[in-house]
């Protein structure tokens, strides 16, 4: 493996440590020599079994980094692919000055992906979006100009592409989510967000919880936004989801949610003399 990939390892997450022998600097690369401190925005791309995908994913981010509103980095996480997508990340983080990655040699699924990025990544803001690209990564600029105001801003696929069945499955589950939750989002599945990256360290993660972040963010005491962004119909690849997991999960995950917003611990601490 060559030395100018820009590999990311934090202990944080066990597991995702790559694969392959790590060379002696990804063996010293620990969460204090951590590059996206260097960066306002690190944009999370989790990746699953997407190597068709991956040479559009390198274009129209790093045109996206060159004149992004705010200095930005993307972290692309492999989650255990079997076919070439962890080489098509490596050769496109050699590449690509701005761009880094972490992997795991199994697969977590979408949320502990999204969990292992947000707690790797130390800019101000953490960015999310798919790795379809159904969304569009200029369209971050439009969340970015209310970032500074909510911790989380998240946008509405506007004139939706997918199906008029699937379009009925997002609508069944985010009216059943927003009962049970009492948030009051829009579109919880549109894969373009922007948290802070403070607040979104904190939020309680679990299986599934991609799909509550308004919800989860209001356990913080966090504020949120929503923004009509574009939306495209998928290029190339395979969508991971399909009737059952997008409308039993939802379902089984608003009762975990309500069971843990009843415990919820939430504290201040309001006088300390650990400085002295």
């Amino acid at each position: 493996m060559s030395t100018g990939l820009r590999h990311i390892f934090t202990p944080a997450e066990k597991g995702w440590l790559g694969s392959g022998e790590p060379t002696a600097r990804q063996e010293t690369t620990t969460k204090n020599m951590n590059e996206t401190r260097n960066y306002d925005l690190t944009v999370v791309m989790p990746v699953y079994n997407e190597e068709d995908n991956m040479k559009r994913v390198e274009e129209k981010m790093a045109a996206f980094v060159a004149h992004a509103p705010v200095r930005t980095c993307v972290l692309l996480v492999n989650d255990g692919s079997k076919d070439g997508s962890l080489k098509s990340i490596r050769d496109i983080c050699f590449r690509q000055p701005h761009f880094y990655f972490i992997s795991s040699t199994q697969n977590h699924g979408l949320s502990t992906a999204m969990k292992a990025g947000i707690d790797t990544a130390q800019s101000r803001y953490v960015g999310y979006i798919d790795a379809d690209l159904q969304t569009d990564p200029e369209d971050f600029a439009l969340l970015l100009k209310y970032a500074p105001d909510y911790q989380l801003v998240a946008g509405i696929r506007a004139n939706r592409k997918d199906s008029g069945f699937k379009r009925l499955q997002s609508k069944i589950a985010n009216g059943f989510r927003r009962k049970m939750t009492g948030d009051t989002a829009t579109d919880t599945g549109c894969p373009l967000k922007v948290m802070w990256t403070s607040y979104a360290q904190r939020l309680p993660f679990f299986d599934g919880m991609h799909r509550f972040l308004p919800a989860l963010m209001m356990l913080e005491e966090g504020k949120f936004k929503e923004v009509p962004v574009r939306h495209y119909p998928r290029m190339a690849g395979v969508s991971k989801y399909h009737l059952w997991n997008r409308l039993k999960g939802p379902f089984l995950d608003c009762f975990a949610y309500r069971w843990m917003r009843k415990r919820y611990i939430r504290y201040n601490i309001d006088e300390e003399n650990l400085g002295r």
